[in-house]
Parts: C-alpha cells; structure tokens; sequence
C-alpha cells in the first residue's frame, strides 16, 4: 500500500527542506495538508508536485 501521507518530520526527511519551510508552503498552498485532532499531515502527492516542478 502506497503511503498517501506524511508528518512534517517525514516530509522534512523526504524533501530535504526545513519545517519552518515546509509551513511556509502549506499557509501558502502550494503543499496541500489535513489536520487530524492536534496532528498536521502533508499529502505526499502535493511534496512530489512540488519536487517534480523544482525540477
């Protein structure tokens, strides 16, 4: 099964990037997220858009 999540600890191991980065993008929406109770989830197909554009 293919992970369609990640916290903010996995995506900054994923990506590279800061979290300071990483919540810059997502208040600017380029990285899409969900809050699930107190936790902040990236979607990762929106961390491989961003990566893929960069390119």
């Amino acid at each position: 099964m293919t992970q369609i999540t990640a916290t903010v600890a996995d995506a900054c191991r994923m990506t590279g990037l800061g979290k300071t980065k990483l919540y810059e993008l997502m208040n600017a929406g380029t990285i899409k997220s969900v809050t699930v109770g107190r936790r902040r989830l990236l979607k990762v197909d929106s961390l491989h858009a961003l990566v893929s554009e960069a390119a």
